[in-house]
């Protein structure tokens, strides 16, 4: 026998191969010995035989059953897998559910907000219209009831020459109004309407009705040199008088 066979059959790296526990190298030596070397084979097949006679020896007999309670796990673990989809949809629906109503409560929360951005500006408005009228109510007393408060009567002509109304210039607080006592009937194609050059600008008044308050003021735009008057527009008013239609006019 060679020197280096009876080197490698001392060695464990045959019983290592046989256990599938060599390296790469360790491997590709024995597959080479056990081709190569009759007496390596032969020891090779004596440790294989071995090996099953051993397995043999101390292999268990399968304990009976063992097929049912493989069956009964697989069944079981079929019915685990359905039960956990079943709770996997559930825990889906519920998440689907919860999202929803998330949604749902986010949505409404926005609503409330914009509601009450809505509220908000509507108290705010009516703050600052009310902050208005009680000025207008200040200027109206003080206009009314000063001493260098001048009054002008205003009468009507051509068409509206029932058309009364009188004007309060104070020219020291500088506040002007007009309270217009009687606005005769006109066609229903046809109105009042009111306006004021002021500092050399057309301010348009508005449409002129009949009030059920006689004693009721219309503010005057204040200016030097200022004036106003009355003129009969179609229905709905004008953007611009007709000047050959003016019924009144006063100058303060």
């Amino acid at each position: 026998m060679k020197e280096k066979v009876k080197i490698f059959l001392d060695s464990d790296v045959l019983e290592k191969y046989l256990l599938g526990d060599t390296s790469k190298e360790e491997s590709l030596k024995a597959e080479r010995y056990i081709t190569m070397y009759p007496e390596v084979r032969k020891t090779y097949d004596e440790l294989q035989e071995n090996l099953e006679t051993f397995a043999k020896m101390y292999a268990r007999k399968t304990p009976e059953g063992l097929k049912e309670i493989i069956l009964h796990s697989a069944k079981k673990g079929q019915m685990e897998s359905k039960k956990f989809f079943r709770y996997a949809i559930a825990a889906s629906v519920a998440i689907m559910i919860f999202a929803g109503s998330s949604f749902f409560f986010w949505n409404q929360n926005k609503n409330l907000q914009v509601e009450n951005d809505f509220v908000t500006t509507q108290i705010k408005y009516l703050e600052e219209n009310m902050k208005n009228q009680l000025e207008d109510v200040r200027n109206q007393f003080i206009v009314l009831n000063n001493p260098d408060t001048k009054k002008y009567a205003l009468s009507g002509k051509k068409e509206a020459k029932e058309l009364k109304a009188v004007a309060y210039i104070n020219p020291v607080k500088k506040l002007s109004y007009i309270n217009v006592s009687n606005v005769p009937n006109l066609p229903e194609n046809k109105c009042f309407q009111m306006w004021a050059e002021v500092n050399g600008e057309l301010v348009n008044l508005g449409i002129i009705k009949q009030f059920d308050d006689k004693d009721k003021l219309l503010a005057l735009p204040y200016a030097e040199n200022a004036i106003g008057y009355i003129t009969i527009e179609p229905k709905g008013g004008n953007t611009s008088p007709t000047v050959q239609n003016i019924v009144a006019n006063i100058n303060y």
